[in-house]
């Protein structure tokens, strides 16, 4: 299975995502938008970073 790296956002945003076991964007995409918003340290900015990484690997957060 590729892995590929999460791209870079605020120390916060990292610090949540790999706090929740979140490492790679293969793991992200696992998770719902509302899941990945909820954690603490995550913002809007992060939010639209993670999403545009999603979409050019042809990934997107897990539906609700």
């Amino acid at each position: 299975m590729t892995r590929t790296d999460l791209p870079k956002t605020s120390r916060p945003a990292q610090q949540a995502l790999t706090g929740s076991g979140v490492t790679c964007l293969e793991d992200l995409a696992e998770h719902t938008e509302i899941e990945i918003a909820a954690l603490h340290g995550m913002g809007p900015n992060a939010l639209g970073i993670l999403r545009e990484a999603l979409a050019a690997r042809g990934l997107a957060f897990k539906s609700a």
